[in-house]
């Protein structure tokens, strides 16, 4: 080590560390407990990038947007996320996603393509207004619910119903949901680390999976023996086929469905978590909101596909809980190529991440970064757009997310039923984050008291809107978009949706898979207007 705190090897100028922690373990305490807090302070001391010793492992933190462009344009022989990624395959499966080349994964990511075409979209638009309709029937006159809970419940429902099918979602059970318990519990730091380890959670997790694959089976065989078709992902899947001709097999199809299940719908409960914790936390946003929702379904009459898509208001407020609590805190590869970034070489063996949570928050980027402000993404601002790379929330470049349509689908849908159906007031207003689990939503309590509105602005599909006067006891009227606004959102989807360009997805499934699709501003930008 030189007398600066600079790791040297011969020839290679090592990252500064981060001195402290505990022998072997490092950091890796606080790094449980408090990882931004952790990353923030090395941020704060070494700039760009620095390192710090996790459970015996070197791991190299960049920050800020030049220092997230050169990892997300990191070639694959240098950073992988195959490498980084192995706790998930006792989850996904065998050869799917990181446990097949690279190549093999990219032509899984492809296959699944089709299944976020304007057409799919728009059915799913309505399947998603069923599913929250439904489910929010069930809360009474008034009452308190853990939003996260509901959240997670509702977007199981509709992850079923759009990945799996009509068949799967009719027939949940308790014994899904606990299944799907012991999946998620098989995540954790020492997953990254030893992810076969004896231990119980690991051992619920494996016969989790094995189970899992047990419901869905039938459900393929079915559908191959009377030759049903549906609008989802495992229509999809079914009549997809690999690059040389050949189909999936069932073992393929299972794996891809749970991976899809499993990695998006928890993303989507934490951001739908975050995005009403924020709207009730600041009522005069809400009540823009509101005014929104009145101008855009009195103008369309019914929850459409393109009155969601519209919403731009809800939208920024979306984009801003996002900005402030990215579900994911940090994105990781294994280093298995030097990687140089300044004057700095990461050698093979290392980790190396960068944090959405703190590029987020950064002031060169962001005016008062620890405010909410949803104007900040507003037209004559864009923050996000001041440089490169400046909002990763779930990844960039060739490695961003493949879903985004279909995550701001669902909360957008899910918040829009909410705020029409129910005053709503939340309960526990100074929520934390949760870093004890891998997505990062809010820490329990987080409840929300309900009350059903006696004139909500009763919109279906094929319905038209009725007024609504108030949120909570904001007083509301109709508002008016700026006409240049229309069809600009992040969920510009009928203008773009038909030229992704599906030859271009190569990108892991954590960074990708979490419910979002790779735009072109997004790697120049930071920000999303336009699909590739």
């Amino acid at each position: 080590m030189s007398s600066n705190g600079t790791l040297t090897v011969p020839g290679k100028r090592l990252p500064p560390e981060l001195r402290g922690g505990w022998p072997l373990l490092g950091h890796a305490l606080e790094f449980r407990h408090d990882p931004v807090r952790l990353l923030r302070r090395g941020r704060e001391r070494f700039g760009d990038i620095f390192a710090f010793l996790l459970a015996g492992s070197k791991v190299a933190v960049l920050t800020g947007p030049k220092a997230n462009e050169a990892f997300f344009r990191a070639r694959d022989d240098q950073l992988s996320a195959r490498a980084a990624y192995q706790f998930t395959v006792p989850i996904f499966g065998k050869d799917i996603a990181y446990d097949t080349t690279p190549e093999r994964m990219d032509e899984q990511l492809d296959l699944v393509t089709p299944a976020l075409s304007e057409q799919r979209l728009r059915a799913y638009a309505a399947f998603i207004h069923e599913e929250a309709e439904r489910y929010l029937d069930g809360w009474g006159e008034e009452g308190e619910v853990d939003l996260l809970k509901a959240t997670n419940e509702l977007t199981v429902y509709i992850a079923s119903r759009c990945l799996v099918g009509r068949e799967f979602r009719e027939n949940l059970s308790s014994e899904f949901a606990r299944l799907y318990h012991d999946l998620e519990g098989g995540i954790n730091l020492l997953a990254f680390f030893w992810q076969h380890l004896p231990l119980p959670s690991f051992q619920r997790r494996d016969r989790a999976r094995v189970r899992m694959a047990e419901l869905i089976a039938p459900i393929i065989a079915g559908r191959r023996a009377c030759a049903a078709e549906d609008e989802d992902f495992l229509q999809t899947l079914m009549t997809a086929r690999y690059a040389d001709g050949t189909g999936l097999s069932d073992d393929n199809i299972t794996g891809l469905l749970l991976t899809l299940l499993f990695a998006g719908q928890h993303t989507s409960a934490v951001q739908a978590a975050w995005t009403g914790v924020e709207l009730l936390r600041h009522p005069r946003y809400l009540a823009e909101v509101m005014r929104e929702q009145e101008q855009m379904l009195g103008q369309v009459g019914e929850l459409t596909f393109e009155a969601l898509r519209d919403m731009l208001l809800l939208e920024r407020g979306m984009r801003e809980a996002e900005r402030l609590h990215p579900p994911l805190v940090m994105l990781m590869r294994k280093v298995i190529g030097d990687f140089g970034y300044q004057q700095y070489c990461l050698p093979p063996g290392w980790l190396a991440l960068v944090s959405p949570a703190v590029t987020g928050r950064l002031p060169e980027l962001y005016e008062n970064p620890d405010r909410y402000d949803p104007g900040r993404f507003a037209p004559g601002r864009e923050e996000d757009r001041k440089a490169k790379f400046a909002l990763v929330t779930f990844g960039g470049g060739k490695h961003a997310c493949i879903g985004t349509t279909f995550a701001y689908l669902q909360v957008k849908a899910i918040w829009s039923v909410l705020l029409r159906r129910f005053d709503l007031e939340l309960v526990d207003r100074h929520v934390q984050p949760n870093y004890a689990t891998f997505v990062v939503g809010p820490r329990p309590p987080c409840r929300i008291r309900y009350r059903r509105r006696r004139r909500a602005v009763s919109v279906s599909l094929g319905d038209r809107a009725e007024n609504a006067g108030h949120v909570g006891n904001v007083p509301v009227s109709l508002g008016t978009l700026k006409t240049s606004e229309k069809g600009t959102g992040l969920l510009n989807w009928c203008e773009s949706i038909g030229t992704y360009n599906a030859g271009r997805s190569s990108v892991p499934f954590p960074d990708r898979v979490c419910d979002h699709v790779v735009r072109e501003s997004h790697e120049s930008h930071g920000s999303a207007s336009r699909f590739r």
